[in-house]
């Protein structure tokens, strides 16, 4: 999948454990973990509202795009 969540990255620079994110944030551990081991298939924009809100932060700090290899768009 192109999309890369470094949630875990933001995490090690804002010195913030996966159960204190998850008490400020809302979440279970287990989805937060799903998040931090890119393992999602999807984020709900509420969910990343309150993960940018804690971690004060911007989406664009979490989500990030690497094209697959040999995927091109078709006109």
């Amino acid at each position: 999948m192109g999309i890369i969540i470094n949630l875990d990255v933001m995490m090690a620079k804002r010195k913030i454990g996966l159960t204190e994110l998850s008490d400020k944030v809302g979440i279970t551990l287990a989805n937060l973990s799903i998040l931090k081991n890119n393992r999602a298939r999807a984020v709900r924009f509420s969910t990343l509202d309150a993960i940018c809100r804690a971690l004060d932060c911007q989406p664009g700090d979490i989500l990030e795009y690497v094209p697959d290899k040999g995927t091109e768009i078709q006109d």
